[in-house]
This record gives C-alpha cells, structure tokens and sequence, in this order.
C-alpha cells in the first residue's frame, strides 16, 4: 500500500480516486467527501474520516470546564468595575 497517489485533475475541476483507494477506503459512487484546505495544503477526507480526526484533536481537552472558567472570570470582573 502507498500513501502517495498521482492524479491529473480533468475538465471540470473532477479527479479520479485510483480504484485500489476507493477499495480500501470503501468509497462508492456518490460517498460524500470533505475537501480541507489547511496552510499545508489540500486534503481531501469522508465524513466519518473527519469526524474521527476532530475528535482526536479534542480529546483530553474539557471544553465545557474552560468555557465556565472563563464565564466566571468575566463575572468576577464585571462585579469588580
């Protein structure tokens, strides 16, 4: 298995996905895909692909506990002025 793909973009801004990726990556006529554009560059990933990827980007991160820390610290200030 490679990880790198050479493909030519044809008319109408479409590429093609080699055959054996769409087998691996079980991708089928109408699979809805995500095009990321990143300081990198472009990425192109599934929905479930990138759901994945956010949540391990989040992971370990309490996102409910920093947004009340910072509620109480803008309270606090406000009862402070």
């Amino acid at each position: 298995m490679s990880g790198t793909h050479t493909i030519v973009m044809g008319n109408r801004g479409r590429i093609v996905v080699p055959s054996e990726v769409r087998a691996r990556a079980g991708l089928a006529e109408g699979t809805p895909m995500v095009l990321l554009e990143s300081p990198d560059g472009l990425v192109l990933l599934t929905r479930s692909q990138l759901t994945e990827r956010v949540r391990r980007n989040l992971a370990g991160l309490d996102l409910v506990e920093e947004l009340l820390s910072e509620r109480r610290r803008e309270a606090a200030q406000e009862d402070a002025a």
